[in-house]
């Protein structure tokens, strides 16, 4: 028999006692001894629930038992985790995560801590929440060298555009809807201004090219500035707008970045709608390949947790996950990678105004609404994007144009 602790009785830890009951007969033969929750550690107390008696308020109870040999940590942000979390690989146990934040802040020095020991440090479901990711990366494609990827990585902000696109609504009346439902919190910023994003896509950039990437140092943009004009353009160019996070290797240098994108509707990811995520990946040798499934939610990110804890306990001894330096990954500066643009241009004159774009950015293509007067909207020839923003302040000095609005990524 293994013992266990969970360090968290919220929405995950809960959901990871519910799997391991639901499901103990299968999970034990495949981890191939009884896996058995010993403690689970919360400030709160849980009278008439089951739990309350594996209950402690004290992580000392739980650091200082040797029968603890893996230790599940679903507490959430980076204090106290980061020191719990440390202190339990020091100490010899396993640890298995769902803290993106911890994750991308802390993941190379915790990895480091547990290689030394021959223990484990795993994070599944930090990422894709129900969506196995990590471990193809760290098994699977292990062949190849992984050149781009690129992903919805948040299920609320794709909920939010999707319900955009199909019930033609504002963002803050979808954004109301999202909360209503429980996809948003009362306090939706690390979603809707991209840095839950963010932080997934540092940890597969670090994952995928073996250095530490700060989240810090990615360019974010949210989707608060998207509009139901810029969904109805997006229309009728055939395309959809999704947030879109990526990490691109180009020769020896990678670029990362979150923003809104315009993707092509025939692409795998102009079609993941709601809350679902998925995650795009290419290979030198094994080409492109989609992970596709529910990215958050309680059960799905507790069953990509308790997966974690099963290859923990079967490799009790042994170190299994991936390289992962300490050193940290030197990013292109966004403002060196060349991109097209998508923009919406209120002129004063339309004719004066569509040359003065075609003349400074150049135009690829032009759309204007039915029923909307004195706009269009173009995508942009390819520039780097930091000469992009400099045509964009030119053009909003341009007499003819009234307006500039903020610009959206453009990937046909």
């Amino acid at each position: 028999m293994i013992n266990v602790a969970i360090l968290g009785y919220g929405t995950v830890g809960s959901g990871v006692v519910e799997v391991l009951k639901t499901n103990q007969d299968s999970i034990d033969k495949r981890a191939g001894k009884k896996i058995n929750v010993k403690y689970v550690l919360d400030l709160r107390d849980f009278e008439g629930d089951p739990v309350q008696k594996l209950i402690t308020h004290n992580i000392e109870d739980i650091l200082g038992d040797e029968d603890i040999k893996v230790i599940v940590e679903v507490m959430g942000g980076v204090e106290p985790a980061y020191t719990f979390v440390k202190r339990a690989l020091l100490a010899g146990k396993s640890v298995v995560t769902s803290n993106k934040e911890l994750v991308a802040k802390h993941g190379a020095e915790l990895l480091k801590i547990a290689r030394k020991n021959e223990i484990n440090f795993l994070f599944e479901a930090s990422v894709g929440g129900g969506i196995p990711i990590i471990r193809p990366l760290n098994k699977s494609l292990t062949a190849d060298e992984i050149t781009d990827i690129k992903g919805i990585l948040n299920g609320t902000t794709n909920f939010i555009l999707s319900k955009m696109v199909e019930e033609d609504l504002d963002f803050e009346t979808v954004l109301k809807q999202a909360q209503e439902k429980g996809y948003a919190e009362k306090n939706p910023e690390a979603d809707i201004e991209g840095h839950d994003a963010c932080r997934k896509i540092a940890i597969l950039s670090s994952l995928a090219f073996g250095m530490h990437v700060n989240y810090e140092e990615i360019y974010t943009e949210g989707i608060t500035h998207i509009t139901k004009e810029d969904i109805k353009y997006a229309k009728k160019l055939n395309c959809h707008i999704k947030l879109l996070a990526e990490s691109k290797k180009i020769k020896n240098h990678v670029y990362a970045y979150v923003a809104p994108t315009m993707i092509n509707e025939k692409h795998p990811l102009a079609n993941v709608n709601g809350v679902f995520n998925a995650i795009y990946v290419n290979g030198n040798i094994i080409g492109d390949v989609m992970f596709y499934g529910s990215g958050a939610g309680k059960l799905p990110t507790a069953s990509a947790v308790v997966a974690d804890v099963v290859d923990a306990v079967k490799h009790l001894d042994r170190n299994i996950i991936t390289f992962w330096s300490t050193k940290e990954m030197d990013l292109i500066n966004i403002a060196e990678v060349s991109a097209k643009v998508f923009l919406r241009i209120a002129y004063n004159d339309e004719e004066k105004a569509k040359n003065k774009v075609e003349q400074i950015l150049g135009i690829e293509k032009i759309v204007e609404l039915d029923n909307v007067n004195g706009e269009f909207g173009i995508v942009s020839n390819e520039w780097t994007q930091g000469e992009i923003q400099e045509k964009i302040t030119t053009l909003k000095q341009s007499e003819s144009i009234r307006k500039v609005y903020n610009e959206i990524k453009w990937e046909y």
